[in-house]
């Protein structure tokens, strides 16, 4: 049995403490943005999902190529343009769930000397909530668990800003 990585552990934890907290969330509380002129929850599910999406497929190249380089995306647009809002709200949080439980998979996958090799060219500082701080930190490593605190920021702006994997709220 391979290790699993502290990424894939805390994607994992970050799921199963925030599933009942958003379960709990009503259909119209859903759609209500969280503040003037911010998204809803359904919206930041939804750009949680364009998030996975993107990372999913960066995460598989890595492993195939030399580099991290990978385009952006738009988020505003695509979380308009797939009209996230209109959304039913429980289905939405199904798939963002079934999703990231496959890429705490593909995380697991990884071999550990593809996810902590360092990549001279990356683009890292463009497209990561937090670029590496050395460029001994240009790893798929890096990247992954940059994923997890993407994602954590986003569910706190839900849940609140106490929230963490580790306080499960009923």
């Amino acid at each position: 049995m391979t290790n699993i990585p502290t990424c894939a552990l805390r994607l994992r934890a970050a799921l199963d403490a925030a599933e009942p907290a958003l379960r709990a969330i009503s259909s119209a509380a859903s759609a209500e943005p969280m503040a003037p002129g911010k998204w809803s929850p359904r919206q930041i599910i939804g750009h949680l999902i364009d998030s996975a999406t993107n990372n999913h497929q960066r995460y598989v190249r890595a492993t195939l190529q030399d580099d991290l380089v990978f385009p952006g995306y738009e988020q505003e647009a695509w979380v308009a343009l797939q009209r996230y809002q209109e959304a039913n709200w429980h289905e939405l949080l199904a798939f963002w769930l079934a999703y990231n439980r496959h890429i705490v998979t593909v995380m697991s996958a990884v071999p550990a000397e593809e996810r902590l090799r360092v990549r001279a060219r990356h683009n890292l500082d463009e497209i990561a909530t937090q670029a590496p701080a050395t460029p001994e930190q240009a790893t798929l490593d890096h990247l992954m668990n940059d994923y997890v605190v993407h994602l954590e920021l986003h569910l706190r702006q839900i849940l609140g800003a106490t929230w963490s994997a580790e306080t499960r709220r009923a």
